[in-house]
């Protein structure tokens, strides 16, 4: 019996918590399956599917008001529980209050209670278990005191405690040097956190050492084993002849790669026939990643670990070593590759009439850029001559690039398509510039060509009923939709359709009307705040973005673990080779390494996200008292996020900034309003701001609003020079009095206030 299979009866017919030999008896199970059970229950437990009460009984956590989740503690010592399924009368993420961590870090997973449901819909609990820390390991700025106390003060600010490294831990580190330390000694009762220190990386203004520091903090392993890069060395570079019998030969073929200029592994190969129909006839090629990659050796017990490659501004942290990655399993021009092949008739309005499956081998004409092709398309002679034999093909992936995306279209999936940052980097790694990235024809055609592929492959698994990972989008909650609707409502925008029954069209209509106009950015931000994450499934509850009834991650086993797994499964079942045991073992296991590999791929975009911010903070260390325009991307009691229109840097008004009135947060419409002038800074506005401050230790920038500053300024100069009702005038240089003194924010807005004068 599977866990699941478990789960699933406990919930029908077991009605309260119950021992071992009480659920024998309840699901009248012989005792010879006794041992199963115990194992089931135990990875139910482990899992926080089911909770295991100190006298040994077992219960369902929904049941007991328990659910489990992963915290996310804020700096100021409280935290939000992120449920793994959602619960009745819950919406939302859980508030627990400091006093309710109970011992739970940031990262932790958890069991929480949820104790109280406010009006609004949002829950509040307190942590009952900790499932699973985190991490052993964090990374911190170690010091040491005169009398010598050694500490470590972790860089994570949600981590609230520094670690104390008792003497002959600290590896001979020097006060302020970054380290990583393994925790000895997890703070509880009161008692304090201990650790050690395992690695230095370095000072921190180092070139490189942010990079490290980002790799440390979110625990993703930097370094391949050398057992996964002997064996991704065993393999060699050239394809081995037997390894071509019994495959499709896709060698005659005019097949090519597009990728971008400094890409080195490529994984993906194309090409497009027009047939006598009129139909034409796409093939969409993948590096046969699991012909190479087998269950349960180095390569793939790493590669599930990692589940994704991560990719930071000045290297990447690859899922295969490279040996892998850029060897037989990049599809290389001129050369025999093995490949995965998904072979799709497509007619005029882009359906897909017919589709097969293959195990091929292929020989890439030529390694193409984005760019190359863009300019061939564009009409570019000196490219149009250089690839003249190639030409005609690229026109025709046009024509089915369109056929496609107009099909795309008509069933309402949305296409945001706004501009993203690309980060210019000097030799010491840090940030020289920040442009617009280019995004041309030939990326939209791949990612077009990709699509209809992952959605191809997904329809024939799901259709068969093959156990396999799906890549799932599910509709949006209700009650953000709700709160989306009365607030783009403020603006002269709906989605014209009612909360429960929102389609994806819908919000592809407004994405629409958006097009062009100031509030395109902030509006479609909030559009993705509204909806789920994607995750990884074995259920096939398609994707509400792309409009998809079925859609499956196929194209990209080189750096994406679900890939591989979709790739197996496809020969498991086109090769007859998925027996009852098999589906059994692929049931039972599939669901966890779908909930693991969506958090990897959580860890790895914060990861990313984390280290380009820091460095933009970096980048605007030098341009304090600078002024620019933004727009609002963010509205809360304590202030406004700006994002400035040249830079792509997003930083913190706060709201003791706005010093000229008292501003009062509307939640459900994005506002801040003033009370006595009813000015109102909403979200999707426009604004001028000045740098007031680069905050390198909290990685913040904070700004002002340049409006406000010239109205506090205007009103202190119509106030004139102070002097003391209760004496004479203060002499130059004394300590003004505290009563009535502002505060040290207020302070530092007077102040940048005079520089502009």
């Amino acid at each position: 019996m599977t866990p699941d299979d478990l789960l699933h009866r406990i919930r029908e017919r077991v009605t309260h918590p119950s021992t071992v030999k009480e659920l024998m008896r309840a699901l009248k199970l012989p005792k010879t399956e006794a041992p199963g059970v115990r194992r089931a229950l135990k990875t139910l437990v482990d899992r926080g599917a089911l909770i295991e009460t100190r006298g040994r009984h077992f219960g369902v956590p929904e049941l007991m008001d328990l659910a489990p989740g992963r915290i996310t503690v804020h700096p100021n010592g409280f935290g939000f529980v992120k449920l793994d399924q959602p619960i009745d009368e819950v919406t939302g993420d859980i508030y627990v209050a400091g006093h309710n961590l109970h011992d739970a870090m940031h990262g932790d997973r958890v069991l929480v209670r949820v104790e109280r449901h406010g009006r609004d819909g949002r829950s509040e609990g307190r942590i009952v278990r900790i499932l699973e820390r985190s991490a052993a390991t964090t990374v911190g700025r170690y010091d040491k005191e005169e009398h010598g106390l050694q500490y470590v003060t972790p860089f994570d600010k949600r981590l609230l405690m520094d670690v104390q490294i008792p003497a002959g831990d600290e590896l001979g580190a020097t006060p302020g040097q970054m380290v990583v330390i393994e925790v000895t000694r997890w703070p509880v009762h009161g008692r304090g956190a201990l650790g050690r220190i395992i690695e230095i990386i370095g000072d921190l203004e180092a070139p490189g050492v942010d990079t490290q520091i980002i790799i440390r903090k979110h625990g993703i392993p930097d370094r391949h084993s050398d057992e996964s890069i002997a064996e991704a060395t065993r393999l060699g570079i050239e394809v081995d002849p037997k390894d071509i019998e019994g495959r499709t030969d896709f060698r005659g073929d005019v097949v090519v790669t597009i990728d971008g200029e400094t890409a080195r592994d490529f994984d993906d190969a194309i090409s497009v026939e027009r047939l006598a129909n009129g139909h034409y006839l796409l093939k969409v090629h993948i590096a046969d990643v699991a012909h190479y990659v087998h269950e349960g050796s180095a390569l793939d017990t790493e590669a599930a670990e990692r589940s994704t490659s991560v990719y930071f501004p000045e290297r990447a942290v690859h899922m295969f070593p490279e040996e892998l990655a850029t060897g037989l399993c990049s599809l290389r021009p001129h050369v025999d590759r093995l490949v995965q092949s998904c072979v799709m008739e497509i007619d005029a309005r882009g359906r897909v009439v017919e589709s097969t499956m293959h195990d091929g081998v292929i020989v890439s004409r030529a390694r193409m850029t984005y760019n190359e092709v863009a300019a061939i398309l564009d009409g570019d002679e000196a490219q149009r001559k250089k690839y003249r034999e190639l030409v005609p093909h690229f026109e025709r992936m046009r024509e089915l690039f369109v056929i496609l995306n107009q099909r795309r279209y008509r069933r309402g999936s949305i296409d945001f398509d706004l501009p993203e940052a690309k980060i210019v980097l000097d030799s010491e790694g840090q940030i020289e510039n920040i442009l617009v990235a280019e995004r041309n024809v030939a990326h939209r055609l791949i990612e077009e060509f990709m699509l209809v592929a992952n959605e191809t492959v997904a329809a024939f698994l799901e259709s068969n009923d093959v156990p396999t990972l799906y890549r799932i989008h599910e509709a949006p909650d209700p009650l953000k939709v709700e709160q989306f609707e009365e607030f783009i409502s403020t603006l002269g925008y709906s989605l014209s359709a009612g909360v429960s029954t929102v389609k994806p069209r819908h919000f592809q209509k407004l994405v629409e009307k958006l097009r062009g106009k100031p509030e395109e950015r902030p509006i479609a931000t909030l559009v993705l705040r509204t909806m789920q994450k994607a995750r990884y499934d074995t259920q096939c509850h398609g994707h509400f973005g792309l409009a998809a009834d079925a859609y499956a991650h196929f194209t990209s086993p080189i750096r994406r673990y679900p890939d591989l797994i979709v790739h197996r499964t496809l020969r498991e079942f086109r090769h007859g080779l998925l027996s009852d045991a098999l589906y059994e073992e692929r049931t039972e296991e599939l669901p966890e390494l779908g909930r693991h590999t969506s958090e990897m791929e959580r860890r790895a975009d914060e990861a990313e996200n984390e280290l380009v911010a820091w460095k933009k903070v970096r980048f605007m260390a030098d341009k304090v008292g600078e002024e620019y325009n933004g727009f609002i991307t963010g509205v809360a009691p304590f202030g406004l996020f700006v994002q400035l229109v040249e830079h792509y840097v997003e930083g913190l008004v706060h709201i003791s900034s706005l010093a000229d009135d008292y501003y009062r947060h509307l939640d459900r419409v994005h506002q801040l309003r003033g009370e006595n002038t009813h000015r109102v800074f909403r979200l999707g506005d426009p604004v001028r701001v000045q740098v007031l401050r680069v905050d390198q230790d909290r990685r913040q920038v904070d700004l002002g609003v340049v409006e406000v500053l010239d109205r506090i300024r205007e009103s202190e100069r119509n106030r004139g020079p102070r002097t003391s009702k209760a004496g004479p005038k203060a002499k130059a240089g004394s300590r003004p009095p505290t009563k009535g003194r502002p505060g040290k924010r207020e302070r530092a807005v007077k102040k940048a206030v005079r520089r502009r004068k």
